[in-house]
């Protein structure tokens, strides 16, 4: 590998590792601003996880600054079922962007359920599901699941949108 390539990986690598850094101290900073109103007995509260994935970003960010400015660089992609040298599929990628973009405008309208089976149904389709009866109903399982995996298992309340009065 010539010199140029090893200078532009150790800096791509770089700024990587920068970029890591950088959502450490912000995620650091956020949590430091929670306002939280629980009880004081409570040993662990909602600002440890934040603060626990704040500092794994910000170590892992300084251990691979440390690693690059060792020498060692990452290995380069060979792709092993994947040809690099193919042109990227606007085909699939233009319709899964379009697919998350309804989701994100109508998930507070028409709530998780419908919106999550849009989406994972639209994704599935997109990435070239044929048995559209059969993707359809898993994706409402899956939506519904995750509904009330979240509010029964987790006690969070995702949008429940034109049916709210039926979930």
């Amino acid at each position: 590998m010539s010199e140029v390539t090893t200078a532009k990986k150790k800096r791509v690598e770089l700024l990587f590792a920068a970029f890591l850094l950088l959502v450490g101290i912000i995620v650091f900073v956020d949590a430091s601003q929670l306002q939280v109103t629980y009880s004081q007995s409570d040993v662990i509260g909602p600002k440890t996880v934040p603060f626990v994935v704040g500092g794994i970003l910000v170590v892992s960010a300084i251990a691979l600054i440390i690693t690059v400015l060792r020498g060692n660089l990452a290995e380069g992609e060979e792709g092993e079922d994947v040809d690099l040298n193919q042109p990227t599929d606007w085909k699939v990628i233009l319709p899964l962007l379009g697919i998350f973009a309804v989701t994100i405008l109508i998930i507070n309208w028409a709530g998780w359920v419908i919106s999550g089976t849009l989406l994972f149904f639209g994704t599935a389709v997109c990435l070239g599901s044929r048995r559209w009866v059969l993707t359809f109903l898993i994706a409402l399982v899956v939506s519904l699941g995750s509904f009330y995996g979240f509010y029964v298992g987790l006690g969070i309340k995702l949008p429940a949108g034109i049916l709210s009065g039926v979930l």
